[in-house]
């Protein structure tokens, strides 16, 4: 199963952002602030005469990005020019001020990075425009600012909610006040002003905002590039070897998710104590059940076990299909779990499926560790997949109770004990 690593972004002063898939997957350059480049489209034997001033557009949009992007266009000539943007997004108010700025200055706009090619007989620096970039989050906002806007057919728009930024590692395990709520609202209200003076459809702020912060981000489809006018001209504007778009997620109806969730706890049970957490089940924001994770202690050599525990509602299409596959990606590592039994629910309202496994306590210790944010949760079924993050909120707290009560000794203690216990069984 694909694996969605996600990208961070600076938050507003305010601590608003909008998230941009899960933030660990923030690396390298993309998460520090954008930084421009002035660049001709090479080689010049090419494309001769018409050869575009290329701004290049790299990195996190911050509160700081419209004044820095000021102090460029100052120092150089790029009105008209095309800017070109790899980013995963930022700050929603920065991304409005900068958006507005490039409209001014009469700038296309297009997704891709610039790759050097040597200079041309004036000494300026030619670049080649390759598509192979993404443009996620608020940057999406900012393509809207061009005149003329054009995303070649390699690169990807992803879309997602804003979200507080100070809470966006755990979304659903934390508080939210009546100040929140105003803050949200204000910048909605911006961004469906914007969307609409920049030309696109009310459409493309919906999916964005249908996208909750614990989904993978929405890939954008070409039709739905042209539909919500995001786009203005030529798909093929760049021309690349062509590879295939991934599909879009599958849409269920049914209501919202309801943000109730606690976050991990420690439970009794009559097998002993478990770390427990609670998550909406959902497909691009729309509830289609929930799920209960279990930590429990392991047998001899086993560090602990993994139970995963769904309730899937039933649709208007009928009875939900089973699940075929079920893992967690923990730490880096991918923990795949063997499902156990997936069956209708009693009073025939959807299906109960349990799946478990076992999982290394060192992978368990990381995502315990308060530098750590999140797991993800991927489910494979005949009419929908499901990708969940999920924080690790109150984990820290009470795991180190919980190991303790397991016994938790190293990895290779463990070996060592199951070894004299295959040597000198009980007598």
């Amino acid at each position: 199963m694909k694996r969605l690593m996600v990208g961070s972004c600076a938050v507003l002063v305010c601590a608003w952002a909008l998230f941009a898939t899960p933030p660990d997957a923030a690396a390298g350059n993309r998460a520090l602030p954008m930084t421009f480049k002035l660049q001709v489209e090479g080689p010049s034997e090419i494309c001769q005469g018409s050869c575009r001033s290329l701004v290049s557009a790299f990195g996190a949009i911050t509160a700081d990005t419209p004044a820095a992007f000021e102090a460029f266009a100052s120092q150089h000539q790029i009105r008209g020019a095309t800017l070109v943007l790899d980013s995963d997004g930022g700050s929603v108010l920065g991304a409005l001020s900068f958006g507005r700025m490039v409209r001014r200055l009469g700038m296309a706009t297009t997704v891709g990075h610039t790759v050097p090619l040597g200079t041309d007989r004036q000494g300026r620096q030619q670049v080649r425009l390759d598509p192979q970039a993404t443009c996620e989050s608020m940057c999406s906002f900012v393509l809207l600012a061009g005149i003329e806007r054009f995303v070649p057919a390699e690169a990807r728009v992803m879309v997602h909610q804003i979200w507080l930024g100070d809470r966006r590692e755990d979304p659903i395990a934390a508080s939210y006040s009546a100040q929140d709520l105003v803050l949200v609202q204000r910048d909605i209200g911006r961004l469906a002003q914007y969307t609409i003076e920049m030309g696109a459809t009310v459409d493309f702020l919906e999916m964005a905002l249908r996208i909750p912060p614990w989904e993978p981000m929405r890939h954008l489809t070409r039709a739905e590039l042209r539909n919500m006018r995001i786009v203005t001209g030529d798909d093929e504007i760049i021309a690349a070897p062509r590879v295939a778009a991934a599909s879009s997620r599958v849409l269920s109806s049914g209501p919202r998710a309801t943000m109730g969730s606690q976050p991990w706890t420690v439970a009794t049970r009559s097998d002993g104590a478990v770390l427990t957490r609670h998550h909406p089940l959902t497909v691009e924001g729309n509830s289609i059940g929930s799920f209960e994770l279990y930590l429990s202690c392991g047998g001899l050599g086993q560090d602990y076990a993994l139970t995963y525990v769904e309730r899937r509602r039933r649709s208007v299409g009928g009875q939900p299909a089973m699940p075929s596959e079920i893992g967690v990606l923990l730490s880096g590592q991918w923990v795949p779990l063997q499902i156990m039994s997936s069956r209708a629910m009693e009073d025939g309202s959807g299906l109960d499926t349990v799946a478990t496994g076992p999982v290394r306590a060192d992978l368990v210790r990381k995502f315990a560790e308060a530098s750590s944010r999140s797991l993800t949760v991927e489910t494979t079924s005949a009419d929908a997949a499901t990708e969940i993050r999920v924080g690790n909120a109150g984990i820290a707290r009470s795991f180190s109770n919980f190991a303790t009560g397991c016994g938790d000794i190293p990895t290779a203690r463990r070996t060592d004990l199951r070894r004299e216990a295959v040597a000198q069984p009980p007598r």
